[in-house]
Formats: structure tokens, C-alpha cells, sequence
């Protein structure tokens, strides 16, 4: 194993090169934040009924959360849900 023997200078200028490469990484990518869709925009979004909505939630296909009376889905879950349900098309040409 060889050693590498640095002075103090080289040292700290290593570590401002790793630091300023650290900070740069952090700002290029920003933490993605989930978006929460409310019981309304989801019927909108869907353009379902609040029964239907009630339904899927009662079967169990569609993830949700619940806050008192409110309703709220991950935009991530509605997303899955739709491409679970999705059919490939099957014509021919």
C-alpha cells in the first residue's frame, strides 16, 4: 500500500473541492416533494362520481389517506392506478 502525504494547504484545498462538489449536487437535485390530490380533484381528475371514488377505495384499488372527514391521494398512487388498469391495444394493422 503506498501512503500519499499532503500538506496542510493541499489538504484543505482537497476538502474545499470535495465540499463545493457536495453543495453542487445537493442544488442540482432538489428533493422531489409528493403531490397530494384532495377528494375533489380527484373526481375531476378521474371523472368519476364520489360513490365510485368510495367504491374503489372500499375494494381496495386505490391507495388513499384520511384526515378527519378528508380524503387525499398520492398523485404517484392515482398514476399506478390508472396503469394497472390500462389495456394494451390489441388491433392489428
Amino acid at each position: 500500500m503506498e501512503a500519499i502525504i499532503l500538506s496542510k494547504d493541499q489538504f484543505n484545498q482537497l476538502i474545499a473541492k470535495i465540499d463545493d462538489i457536495q453543495d453542487r449536487l445537493i442544488n442540482s437535485n432538489p428533493r422531489k416533494t409528493e403531490t397530494y390530490l384532495n377528494n375533489k380533484q380527484f373526481l375531476e381528475m378521474l371523472d368519476v362520481s364520489l360513490r365510485t371514488a368510495q367504491t374503489w377505495r372500499d375494494e381496495g384499488k386505490i391507495s388513499f389517506s384520511q384526515v378527519g372527514n378528508k380524503i387525499y391521494y398520492k398523485l404517484s398512487d392515482v398514476e399506478k392506478f390508472i396503469q394497472d388498469y390500462r389495456n394494451a391495444a390489441f388491433a392489428k394493422r
